[in-house]
């Protein structure tokens, strides 16, 4: 009697295994957007000076996806913000994990880049070591509340990967000009290229860099096929054209509800969250500095509706060829990487204190002098070197980079044709805030975004960062 019981147990042991090893795996997925709109009188910046926000024109929101292959999680945050400080995304970072099984290498939280948002930095704060203010403590909260919220949204889902192209919108905003005046910096130079120039001015003779026209997305369905969330990322600054005053998501916020509204999403249940991420648009935006004609005058808000509409349209025309898949690996890397930061020479120092002599609304040969003087005057008190996370997120044949500066589009065009994976792109302003990231081509032009006190960090720092994320990305390639 008691063998044959053993017997049958044993049967019974194997056959459940042996179903249990059968059952194809199945992804999760889960969304949620948090309302991270700040309250009317706060600072709001994007300009050189912060304002006070007087109106909230829409809403802003971080949109939170969660995904699940059945051992590992991710979550994804998009958040309606200029730039976040590496303290605000590590502290949610860990509140996520005191409440769920997503450690912190596994979350990326990334800004936008909105020019119409409040500023989660407090009066003293500084990008070596930031002191947040309360809407900083504010958004770490929303967001780790987003995460969980999609967490309990969790349920069985497929995935899949498009990519369109939309040319019209994106211009390198970097020209070689032929006029010195054009060209003049704040620290008594001249550049050779200039950053957003008059249109039309005589003296242009071309872009000092290249495009990325691509719109590259991911798409989580339930397995019936009702849209949980959608992934986008382009590589187009913001573009503007706000009333002053204004709280505003821009085009990413625009985007979020066409897209939704294209694909008939509109009335789901649990809500679909479609979020477009920041790519690598450091010198990128929508301004066709050489145009034909005189071009049209748009009237506020017109013109990032536009942008909006036409990225969505195209993203709805590959959405529509999407081949989907139940189950991908899911993994994830995030390292700190040391970078120096660059020093005033002698003679921008000698420069600023002349500058600093003149009266108010006076200069020596550019109108920003003192604002760079007040920005260089930081580091005196400030360390020699700055820990910056970068971040590599598998999903299936997809990697997600992930850059904490205002990343040029070189860089992202080179991690995503070396990238061993089919579907790879970068989101830049990602779990940190640390100013431009040109490369060491770029900063040999000069410029606005190679300035010091724009950008930071020592002149081949994009070469070491780019050297960084690919191990990691290859280091994903290997795991699964």
């Amino acid at each position: 009697m008691y063998l044959k019981l053993l017997a049958t147990c044993v049967v019974t042991v194997i056959l459940s295994s042996c179903s249990s090893a059968s059952e194809p795996k199945q992804l999760q997925a889960g969304a949620a957007a948090a309302n991270i709109t700040p309250s009317l009188g706060s600072l709001t910046i994007g300009g050189f000076r912060p304002i006070p926000a007087t109106h909230i024109h829409d809403e802003l929101f971080a949109r939170c996806i969660v995904l699940d292959d059945g051992d590992t999680q991710i979550a994804i945050v998009v958040a309606d913000i200029l730039g976040l400080p590496k303290e605000v995304c590590d502290l949610a970072k860990e509140q996520v994990a005191q409440h769920t099984n997503i450690p912190a290498s596994h979350v990326l939280i990334a800004a936008t880049h909105t020019h119409s948002a409040a500023t989660p930095r407090g009066p003293k704060g500084v990008f070596w070591k930031d002191e947040i203010s309360d809407y900083g403590q504010f958004l770490a909260q929303k967001f780790s509340d987003g995460i969980r919220r999609a967490v309990n949204n969790l349920e069985p889902a497929r995935i899949g990967w498009g990519v369109a192209l939309e040319p019209r919108e994106v211009f390198n905003r970097r020209w070689f000009s032929t006029d010195a005046n054009v060209l003049a910096n704040p620290f008594g130079g001249v550049d050779r290229v200039r950053m957003n120039p008059p249109r039309n001015h005589p003296s242009l003779q071309r872009p000092a860099g290249i495009t990325d026209p691509e719109i590259r997305f991911l798409s989580v369905q339930s397995t019936a096929g009702r849209p949980i969330a959608l992934l986008a990322n382009y590589s187009l600054h913001y573009v503007g054209g706000v009333n002053t005053g204004d709280v505003s998501a821009d085009y990413f916020g625009y985007f979020s509800r066409y897209i939704e509204e294209k694909i008939g999403a509109e009335h789901v249940e649990p809500p679909f969250v479609g979020a477009l991420s920041n790519g690598t648009s450091g010198d990128i935006n929508n301004i066709n500095f050489q145009p034909k004609t005189g071009g049209k005058r748009y009237d506020r808000y017109e013109k990032m509706k536009e942008v909006a509409d036409n990225v969505a349209s195209k993203v709805w025309e590959a959405y529509e060829k999407v081949e989907y898949v139940n189950w991908v690996p899911l993994d994830a890397r995030q390292k700190d990487i040391e970078l120096r930061l660059r020093q005033p020479t002698p003679a921008m120092q000698k420069h600023f204190e002349e500058a600093l002599k003149l009266p108010e609304g006076e200069f020596i040969s550019h109108r920003m002098e003192k604002i760079y003087a007040q920005r260089i005057a930081k580091l005196k008190d400030g360390p020699s070197s700055i820990h910056a996370s970068l971040q590599a997120i598998r999903i299936g044949n997809s990697c997600i980079s992930a850059i904490p500066f205002e990343t040029f589009v070189e860089i992202g065009l080179q991690l995503k044709e070396e990238s061993p994976f089919d579907n790879s792109f970068t989101i830049e302003l990602a779990n940190g805030w640390y100013g431009y990231l040109p490369t060491p081509a770029q900063h040999r032009l000069g410029g606005y975004e190679t300035w010091l006190g724009t950008n930071w960090v020592e002149e081949n720092a994009s070469d070491q960062i780019t050297t960084e994320i690919q191990s990691m990305i290859k280091e994903l390639k290997l795991a699964k």
